[in-house]
């Protein structure tokens, strides 16, 4: 590695814990609680102000998670303990249908408005009670997580059940999203599944996350692609979105970590880099939110937007993979992404982090939380790449795996 070393990395490992600190986190703990009736506002204006009084149960999930994991990996806060607790009661109450599954967004009182169609509320629902049953010592959470876990295994084959849209048989197609998170999700969960199971669980994230999506040639994942693995010359074939890529193959670098794998994490770095060769915006820099494998126009009409997790996530990817295999093109990567991220995203101004960007890197919505954005990829990106830096600076400890 002849990048900086040691203090240089303690310095810059600095900055996102002060990022993270004194800005992101104090952002979310002035303006998101719902003090009458639990639970977050996750709509949040520039300055904080809530527009809209809406719960979406991800959102709500991903900032039990948040606050849980600072908890857990950061410092014992009372006050972080206690806004995890407050998204946690307000979901047990009200956040599922009478089968378990949990609704897509509910009404500032916790009243169901959109049915349980997207089981990506139940994965982070699963993690968030996993991480709060940790620093809670709480059964309940315990119990709400292990259920959780088990539905979205019983319902992963068809996870939209009967709200899905697509006539049956027409044109089969899986979808990259839910194997990628729970090539994340499961690994929250060595607690629940005895070691052959949990080794099992990872094999199968692994294979479910490069089997079907990989393109062998261009070292890229689709979004979709037929159960056989075989690309699909349709619009949602020739999808590719850039961070949910990277982000993935994050999430394997950790796998690779657990098993002291180097030919896994030589692999996820070598999608991650091609991905981000390809994504980059060469003309008027960061990366572009969606692409069509073959270059036609993409169906998304914000494709050339340039969104704050695609970045977040990128940082992460960068940061791992230099850290876990040396190649100094990560950390090549990692200062120009950097430069474009840090130079755009943040608000001096009234904090946290603007979401959306048009293509020349112009605030296209001045938001800090919505339908979508919440308290989850900034602050947990400013935590993990504050560590990654942290273990460079440690030196030995910081090696590459052999």
């Amino acid at each position: 590695m002849n990048s900086p070393i040691g203090a240089t990395y303690g310095g810059m490992a600095q900055e996102y814990r002060r990022a993270l600190l004194d800005d992101v986190i104090p952002f979310w703990e002035r303006h998101s609680a719902d003090r009458d009736c639990g639970g977050y506002f996750t709509c949040l204006d520039r300055d904080g102000s809530v527009y809209d009084t809406d719960k979406f149960v991800w959102l709500q999930a991903r900032q039990v998670w948040t606050f849980s994991m600072l908890c857990d990996e950061l410092e014992r806060r009372d006050s972080w303990l206690a806004i995890a607790r407050r998204g946690a009661e307000f979901l047990l109450r009200h956040g599922r249908d009478s089968e378990g599954n949990w609704y897509f967004s509910l009404a500032r009182d916790g009243r169901p408005l959109v049915q349980p169609y997207n089981i990506f509320s139940d994965c982070f629902a699963a993690i968030a009670f996993s991480r709060f049953a940790r620093v809670a010592d709480d059964d309940g959470a315990r119990q709400a997580a292990a259920r959780t876990y088990r539905n979205i295994i019983s319902r992963r084959a068809n996870p939209k059940g009967r709200y899905e849209k697509a006539v049956p048989g027409a044109r089969p197609m899986v979808s990259l999203a839910l194997p990628m998170i729970m090539a994340s999700l499961t690994q929250e969960f060595d607690w629940l599944l005895g070691p052959g199971e949990f080794e099992r669980a990872l094999d199968d994230c692994v294979d479910g996350v490069f089997a079907p999506f990989l393109d062998a040639e261009r070292r890229v994942l689709h979004e979709h692609a037929a159960p056989d693995g075989t690309k699909l010359d349709s619009f949602e074939g020739r999808l590719l979105n850039p961070g949910h890529g990277i982000e993935a193959m994050w999430f394997v670098m950790d796998i690779a970590e657990r098993r002291g794998s180097r030919a896994l994490a030589d692999r996820a770095v070598e999608v991650a880099l091609a991905t981000l060769e390809l994504g980059w915006d060469e003309r008027m820099g960061g990366i572009f939110y969606f692409l069509d494998a073959r270059g036609h126009p993409p169906q998304q009409l914000e494709w050339d937007q340039k969104l704050w997790w695609v970045h977040m996530e990128t940082l992460v990817a960068l940061l791992k993979g230099y850290r876990l295999t040396g190649r100094e093109d990560c950390w090549s990567w990692y200062e120009r992404v950097r430069a474009y991220a840090w130079g755009h995203f943040p608000d001096p101004e009234f904090g946290e982090w603007y979401g959306y960007l048009d293509r020349r890197g112009e605030v296209l919505l001045p938001l800090k939380g919505g339908k979508w954005k919440g308290c989850f990829h900034v602050p947990r990106g400013l935590y993990l790449c504050m560590r990654e830096l942290e273990r460079l600076a440690a030196g030995p400890s910081g090696k590459p795996l052999p």
